[in-house]
């Protein structure tokens, strides 16, 4: 069974959500909130295997409390925006839900819980993710990072829009990350492929890559050997 607790500050919302589910013998409803308070208190007693959750809440949205629960349960997330992305290396995300939410879209969402396993799937490139850039929040697709830096138990994010952060380790972030599209050049960088601009040999070190930017990472000796291969230069 598939022990879900919904939570969404609209009724409405909720029993149509509860109705849909009731389609699918293996889902068992184990419980609603309608806030966020409530719903970490729900989390903590009945301890669901995923959680439909709305974003647009007021008080404290829907990003916030998946953040404050990351480790304890995963989530599907509703919106009424279907431009709107979910940060899936912070969050857990499983999947997100445009209302109102289809039968069968639902349905792919629940077979992707049944199959999902431990290990975390790699995000397509297309994938956006919710950023902040100083006081305005933005969506920014994979392919439009150019580096993933590790900065103690989070990552900063560099792209054209400038830097912003993810609450996840740079371990975490290379799980979800398309090899064929990054590539993780030391313990502290992962970059784009597309990316990297010139590649230049540093005596001691391995190798300089440059960025769009003009910024410089080092790519350690042994990571230096495998990115020429795959980028196919000869050095």
């Amino acid at each position: 069974m598939i022990r879900v607790l919904l939570v969404d500050d609209e009724r409405l919302a909720r029993t149509e959500l509860r109705r849909l589910l009731g389609a699918h013998p293996d889902v068992e409803i184990i419980g609603e909130a309608d806030n966020a308070a409530t719903a970490l208190q729900k989390v903590a007693e009945l301890s669901p295997d995923v959680v439909f959750l709305d974003i647009q809440m007021p008080e404290t949205t829907g990003l916030t409390l998946a953040a404050e629960l990351a480790g304890q349960a995963r989530f599907v997330f509703c919106t009424a925006y279907d431009s709107f992305a979910i940060d899936a290396f912070g969050l857990n995300a499983v999947d997100y839900l445009v209302k109102p939410v289809v039968p069968e879209r639902l349905a792919d969402t629940l077979e992707r819980l049944r199959s999902q396993s431990a290990a975390p799937s790699v995000l397509p490139y297309d994938h956006g993710l919710l950023l902040r850039f100083g006081e305005q929040a933005r969506i920014v697709r994979l392919r439009e990072i150019d580096r993933f830096e590790s900065i103690g138990n989070h990552a900063r994010i560099h792209c054209a829009h400038g830097k912003s952060w993810l609450q996840s380790s740079l371990n975490r972030i290379e799980q979800r990350l398309d090899p064929n599209y990054f590539f993780r050049v030391g313990r502290g960088d992962i970059l784009r492929l597309d990316a990297i601009v010139a590649i230049d040999s540093d005596i001691g070190t391995g190798s300089i890559a440059t960025l769009p930017d003009g910024s410089q990472v080092v790519v350690s000796r042994r990571q230096a050997q495998v990115l020429k291969q795959r980028m196919g230069q000869i050095f």
